[in-house]
């Protein structure tokens, strides 16, 4: 059989995490969801993005060349890498800040005391009073964003380097250099200059894999091209209250008690995630090609890209409460498939939750996982190419069995030689 066109690259891994607590709401408690009329324990995919994007380890995303980088997120971007530098060169702060303004409002909309408040005006102007004698200082923190601003670092260089130009060009005037630069953004050769910026991984490998959305200007905005599911556990959820103490070292021996009580809730569990990866759009995103043209464009960094993250979705554990329960796992199996149709999840094979009081729990649920499978091709028909890598005895329909070093090799390979490329 002709192997299938790898639009997609699909991943499920099969994880499990002893007294931890992975993935906390904002009580505090384990984030969770009922699936299946039961309710299970889960792992975020803002959090799992978040350890991959970060993770420090030979299969980083910042290890898969000299020239490519993560984009940096913050609030305090247009502040801490572009207007602190500058003024630290020489320039005029308030020419730097009336620039800086002005292209913050261009990409994602204008940011007043009423946003950053929260429509508290009084308490704006109460705090513009008091920070008169900090004028210095709260120049760059009035930059601030209320959102999340994500840019890469040759975009962050192009901001900076133009913003110097206009201060220069405009002698240090405020007025006079916000005109500047607003005619400046009007002009299709430069604003087409910033966005050729994020193709090559300009905006960041991590903005290529997982989107970027830009308010005030579409042409920036980057279309996620691998979408991470919540990873959940295939079972009803396992919890417990843990109340711990801190001994007191110099008063416990002579005033008897604890000098701290507390309590946490600890959870274990066997968790189902799951990965799709568009090949297409994450080549385009990458090579600067419309999609439809992937197959003809260089696919060299977007496979690459995709090795790396079978090796973080395998092995890379989120890190909350490192220090209290050492939440550290490799998953027990890890299923890809390649194809060109839509891809579709695996959950379902624990839509019914695997009972906890038998053994074998994990025996029982790579079983289900492929037996789901098997009753999907049979619907459906078979059209992916498939690798297993599995710690126990375990096959997938049509799946080749394999190691994860030789897994993510493989799909490397698959994305490489699409279309008859070599």
């Amino acid at each position: 059989m002709t192997a299938p066109e790898p639009r997609f690259i699909q991943l499920s891994t099969l994880t499990s995490y002893p007294a931890a607590l992975l993935n906390r709401d904002d009580s505090g408690l384990a984030k969770r969801i009922l699936f299946g009329g039961a309710m299970r324990t889960r792992v975020s995919s803002q959090c799992l993005k978040r350890h991959w994007r970060t993770a420090d380890d030979e299969y980083a995303l910042a290890n898969i060349g000299p020239d490519v980088h993560n984009a940096l997120r913050s609030r305090a971007v247009f502040e801490k890498r572009i207007f602190d530098p500058l003024v630290e060169e020489g320039l005029p702060d308030k020419a730097v800040l009336a620039v800086l303004e002005v292209w913050g409002s261009a990409l994602y909309g204008k940011k007043g005391k009423e946003d950053e408040d929260g429509g508290n005006q009084s308490k704006s102007k109460k705090k513009k009073t008091d920070d008169q004698n900090e004028e210095a200082k709260s120049l760059g923190e009035a930059l601030r964003r209320k959102e999340v601003v994500v840019l890469g670092l040759k975009e962050i260089e192009f901001i900076r380097n133009k913003t110097a130009e206009i201060c220069r060009e405009a002698n240090g005037d405020p007025k006079t250099a916000a005109k500047l630069v607003q005619d400046r953004l009007k002009d299709k050769a430069f604003k087409s200059a910033f966005n050729e910026l994020k193709k090559q991984a300009g905006a960041g490998v991590d903005a290529a894999m997982f989107g970027r959305f830009v308010s005030s200007d579409p042409d920036a905005r980057i279309t996620s091209a691998v979408h991470v599911a919540h990873a959940l556990t295939v079972h009803e959820e396992s919890s417990e209250a843990d109340y711990f103490t801190a001994v007191d070292d110099l008063l416990t021996a002579t005033e008897g008690g604890s000098g701290h009580l507390g309590a946490a809730e600890l959870t274990s569990g066997l968790y189902y995630n799951y990965v799709v990866i568009d090949v297409r759009q994450l080549t385009a995103n990458l090579e600067g090609v419309e999609p439809e043209r992937w197959l003809a464009a260089d696919r060299t960094l977007a496979a690459r890209l995709v090795k790396h993250l079978i090796h973080l979705m395998s092995r890379v554990s989120p890190g909350a409460k490192l220090g209290a329960t050492a939440p550290y796992d490799h998953a027990g199996l890890v299923l890809a498939e390649a194809g060109a149709r839509q891809p579709r999840t695996l959950a379902n094979a624990f839509l019914d939750p695997a009972p906890l009081e038998a053994p074998d729990l994990f025996g029982r649920t790579v079983a289900s996982l492929t037996d789901y499978l098997a009753s999907m091709d049979a619907m459906y028909g078979g059209h992916e190419q498939r690798w297993l890598a599995c710690r126990i005895d375990a096959s997938a329909p049509d799946a080749a069995r394999t190691s994860v070093p030789e897994l993510a090799d493989a799909v490397e390979q698959c994305i490489l030689q699409a279309g008859g490329d070599q």
